[in-house]
């Protein structure tokens, strides 16, 4: 017995840096991590049962709430002077062309009315000239009108197919290849009416950030605008995981513990509350890259990205994901390149147009795509225009 009680007491002293990592181990991942996570949405540790249903319910309100501010605001500028956003100039720096659509659920939440007011807001913030020429491209042939296109028509130019191009579009067709056409249209109407230098077409339910033409400013500067065919500026939140097939991520992910794990190890001679007996060495590196790599993805991948949006300089481009399109940059004349290559292209449900612009940008020889994180806009539409919706959407 003494025997046994000595080696359990020489293996099982503070000092001994096995120890040390188990107990570090057990207490980042099992105590501070799932108490300090279990309400982040994108994280491990998210409790769906207690939370996502509520935590869905309040988004909704607060939507439905910014929708109806919205309205109000729109009303009230109506019966006061016009915005001077009417006037489109030719050969702009910029065009933004949000595409809009009648809704058939989730009229009261007015994304399209919240997308223009915050527009209209930033829309000064580069300077003493705008930011940018703003157009409304509304793509509604049934026989409603498109209300909020119509009381944002004395604010903002507003584009529609004309009465022969409506009968050309008449055809029964799937949801998939009915959005992809409207967005060909729209990207040819911009480029036909103003020519800009570069387009940024939006959805009508993308809500730009503040930072937003800040952003943009910075990536057309920098070279590789001039070698891509478009730059997606969103991606969903719960797929930026590092968990992921994509390389660049990995890497990524991988560089993060390294230098976390080195920083750390590095930090102990001058601070060590807890004693730790741990080296640069190679064992004590890899556990600590693992480490930092593990708390990475479980707090969530979404969070860390936050960072870089202290300023332009700092947001990451990366080759480009598949999904989605509500928010897209085409620096230079490539808006025209896209439409031709989607209008060779026949969309239905699993082959979209964000999945047919992924793969041709992929095929086609000389062809790049990029994507920007953190996202440059907020995904606001609750509700689709394309596929069913429940009667209470959910965040997951």
């Amino acid at each position: 017995m003494s025997q046994w009680k000595a080696i359990f007491s020489h293996y099982m002293r503070w000092s001994n840096t096995s120890i040390q990592a188990f107990s570090l181990s057990v207490i980042t991942f099992c105590v501070i991590l799932p108490l300090c996570c279990h309400r982040l949405l994108y994280s491990y540790f998210f409790i769906k049962s207690m939370y996502l249903d509520s935590m869905s319910e309040e988004v909704l309100q607060d939507s439905f709430k910014q929708g109806q501010d919205a309205l109000h605001f729109w009303q009230s500028a109506s019966t006061l002077a016009p915005l001077s956003l009417r006037n489109v100039s030719q050969r702009p720096d910029l065009l933004v062309t949000v595409v809009t659509a009648r809704r058939n659920d989730g009229q009261d939440f007015h994304y399209l009315l919240q997308v223009m007011q915050q527009l209209s807001a930033i829309v000064g913030s580069c300077g003493t000239q705008r930011c940018a020429e703003i157009l409304i491209c509304d793509v509604e042939n049934g026989p409603l009108e498109n209300w909020d296109a119509s009381l944002l028509e004395p604010h903002f130019k507003v584009v529609r197919r004309s009465q022969q191009e409506q009968q050309l579009n008449k055809e029964q067709i799937n949801p998939f290849e009915k959005e992809k056409r409207d967005y060909v249209f729209c990207l040819r109407k911009g480029w036909t009416l103003v020519k800009p230098k570069n387009v940024v077409v939006l959805e009508d339910d993308a809500l730009p950030r503040q930072d937003f033409f800040l952003v943009i400013k910075h990536l057309l500067s920098r070279r590789f605008a001039l070698q891509t065919l478009y730059v997606k500026l969103y991606h969903p939140e719960r797929l930026q995981r590092y968990w992921n097939p994509e390389p660049y991520r990995i890497l990524e992910w991988m560089g993060l513990g390294l230098v976390g794990a080195t920083a750390l190890i590095l930090s102990f001679p001058y601070w060590n509350p807890c004693s730790f007996s741990f080296t640069l060495s190679a064992c004590h590196l890899i556990f600590f890259t693992l480490y930092f790599m593990a708390a990475a993805e479980l707090l969530g991948r979404h969070y860390l990205l936050e960072v870089r949006r202290l300023s332009p300089q700092l947001y990451a481009v990366n080759p480009a994901t598949e999904c989605c399109t509500p928010a897209m940059l085409f620096p230079g004349n490539t808006s025209l390149r896209v439409a031709e290559y989607l209008d060779a292209s026949f969309c239905v449900n699993g082959n979209a147009k964000d999945m047919v612009m992924y793969q041709m940008a992929r095929a086609l020889p000389g062809e790049r795509s990029h994507s920007v994180e953190p996202n440059l806009i907020t995904h606001i539409g609750a509700y689709s225009s394309v596929r069913a919706n429940p009667a209470r959407p959910k965040l997951l």
